[in-house]
């Protein structure tokens, strides 16, 4: 199935397990969603459990709040990335706090789900990368997905927690297909995942890069090197343990994403590896990523965005050394 079709089934199966689970958020219910991911849930749920939500967003989430301290679990639709920050005091002030500061009496089971990423030709604020903010938040959960399988079993995981997540959906992935065995048995949600093996230099990606990020593998490997591929999943927690390991056989790193590079989780994954790693290092941590411009308008949005050739050109300067 597609990516907006495993996340649509997500929903629909947390939903029907635990009537506490809630839907809410712009255009979610009689639209279905702008890309759909929450269409027929509101003519199968009823409008009380799939919540068309006024325009505001720091209401829809200052609401969830309310809700999830009476015992809901509910699952917000943030619109698109550029739409989050005026949600953004209400998540770093209250949703990530609540669980300290009412000294564990009170869970925040509280999904808040984000298209990100560019590539799909929309306007300003359309295709940001804001996962840095959430990332840098204690208290908050923060995960992407790359592919349909991953979609799905995520969000349920992400559903059932009793923390907050923040959900980041790569918007220009949601009508990649692939298989998805809705009887599996999850990996974490928190762990990283090597899915392809290689020997000369690790590439570490996430969401939108991580296909990107395997087409550079195969061109490489026709080359004769071999990278290995880890998607991270997990922003927060970070599973820097599969990062290591790796770089420890490989001893090259290079970690790709869309967001600009200054600050970004590459820096954050560069300084871990380099204090866990640091002897296993043949060549310094590279990073490839977003410029440090505000997200370009649409014609020339591909010239921003990290590709096949960014990538290579950063493995070529590691394997150099």
């Amino acid at each position: 199935m597609s990516m907006a079709a495993a996340l649509n089934a997500a929903l629909r199966n947390r939903m029907e397990a635990d009537p506490k689970v809630l839907v809410m958020g712009l255009d979610v219910g009689k639209l279905g969603g702008v890309f759909r991911i929450t269409d027929g849930l509101q003519k199968d749920f009823g409008e009380d459990r799939v919540i068309d939500a006024p325009l505001g967003e720091s209401g829809i989430i200052g609401s969830a709040v309310g809700l999830a301290i009476r015992g809901y679990r509910p699952v917000c639709e943030i619109q698109f990335d550029g739409f989050v920050y005026p949600a953004f005091d209400q998540i770093v002030c209250q949703l990530a706090k609540f669980h300290n500061r009412s000294l564990g009496q009170v869970k925040m089971p509280i999904t808040v789900r984000i298209p990100y990423g560019g590539g799909i030709g929309a306007v300003e604020h359309h295709s940001e990368s804001p996962e840095a903010y959430f990332a840098h938040t204690a208290g908050l959960k923060v995960v992407t997905c790359s592919n349909p399988s991953d979609a799905y079993w995520m969000l349920r995981q992400s559903i059932e927690s009793d923390d907050p997540v923040i959900f980041f959906e790569p918007k220009r992935r949601y009508w990649a297909k692939g298989d998805v065995d809705l009887e599996a048995v999850p990996a974490a949600l928190e762990k990283a995942h090597v899915i392809r093996p290689g020997r000369d230099a690790t590439l570490v990606a996430y969401g939108p890069m991580v296909a990107t990020a395997l087409d550079a593998a195969r061109a490489a490997a026709e080359d004769g090197s071999e990278l290995e591929v880890i998607d991270l999943r997990s922003l927060s927690p970070l599973d820097t343990d599969t990062v290591v390991r790796s770089v420890q056989k490989t001893g090259r790193l290079v970690v790709v994403h869309e967001a600009s590079v200054t600050l970004g989780m590459g820096a954050e994954i560069a300084a871990r590896v380099q204090e866990r790693a640091f002897f296993s290092l043949e060549a310094p941590v590279l990073r490839v990523g977003g410029f440090d411009t505000p997200y370009p308008a649409s014609r020339v949005e591909e010239e921003w965005l990290p590709d096949v050739d960014r990538i290579l050109d950063a493995v070529d300067r590691s394997l150099a050394y």
